[in-house]
């Protein structure tokens, strides 16, 4: 990763760079569409470049449209914004009853599917989500590969800090990117409520405290450190800028130290719905 300090960018292995700080746009459904559209306005003029979204947050219409207007306004040009979607099941094969038919999906003549895309110049770049090391392994051992995976997005935070797939994927030349780094919204359709709050950890207020921070900086700042990209997600106009702060302090190698010990593998989205999946990321240790 390049100095923090000079470079708020990541080169990828494709030779484009992405923007080491994004905005993320998922909401529950119970939210108005109409916030992820004001909130990613307020994320571009506090300073975000890079917004992530997919096709199952269905609020891709209300945030593409809020960039545009940041891009007419004169906030920013199309070039400066790294625009991250994700596709899934909505492509997968069906029967008449709208099952996915889990035996015909293979994994790389999906991953062919979005080289293809790539070629055809619909994206700059292509990565994945929720890949374990195994299924990345499958990618990368692929006959006729054309191109890597440039980022693997998984769920990271200091309860889950996934040092063993950050390791896997640096030595392949993959950037690790966090959701849910700040915890994860209480969303009772994804997370157990009797989670524990990772903004209430001890350890991280104090370390907060000490620099004068929020725990939520400290989350942050945590992942930059170690070369991970770090999705914040917040549609809080207040807390949308605070995310963004994150650039001028350091954590200290025993801060650092302090966060890691945190970690407890506890995951927040378990992604139970895909649990018979052949492909299901989480059977492995990472």
């Amino acid at each position: 990763m390049t100095d923090l300090k000079q470079s708020y960018s990541v080169r990828l292995n494709d030779g484009h760079f992405m923007p080491v700080l994004g905005f993320g746009t998922y909401a529950p459904d119970h939210t108005p569409k109409s916030q992820a559209a004001e909130a990613t306005k307020v994320a571009i003029d506090v300073g975000f470049r890079h917004i992530d979204s997919a096709y199952l947050y269905q609020n891709e219409e209300e945030v593409g449209q809020a960039i545009w207007e940041k891009i007419a306004d004169g906030t920013v040009k199309r070039e400066d914004i790294f625009y991250t979607t994700k596709v899934g099941e909505e492509l997968l094969p069906k029967n008449a009853s709208g099952e996915i038919i889990l035996e015909t999906v293979d994994l790389c003549d999906t991953w062919e599917a979005l080289e293809k895309c790539k070629d055809a110049g619909l994206t700059k770049s292509i990565g994945v989500s929720n890949f374990n090391h195994k299924l990345l392994e499958l990618i990368l051992n692929k006959p006729g590969l054309k191109y890597k995976p440039t980022c693997n997005q998984v769920e990271c935070h200091p309860y889950l800090n996934q040092s063993k797939l950050l390791e896997f994927c640096k030595s392949k030349d993959i950037v690790l990117v966090a959701y849910s780094a700040l915890g994860s919204q209480r969303d009772p359709q994804w997370v157990d409520p009797d989670s524990p709050h990772l903004l209430e950890e001890p350890i991280l207020k104090s370390i907060a405290k000490k620099h004068s921070r929020s725990p939520g900086q400290v989350a942050l700042r945590y992942q930059l450190q170690r070369g991970v990209v770090v999705l914040a997600k917040s549609f809080s106009e207040k807390r949308i800028k605070e995310n963004f702060q994150i650039f001028d302090f350091e954590l200290t190698p025993e801060d650092m130290k302090a966060i890691d010990g945190l970690n407890r593998n506890l995951r927040y989205d378990k992604l139970q719905f895909a649990a018979n999946h052949p492909y299901f990321p989480f059977s492995e240790e990472y």
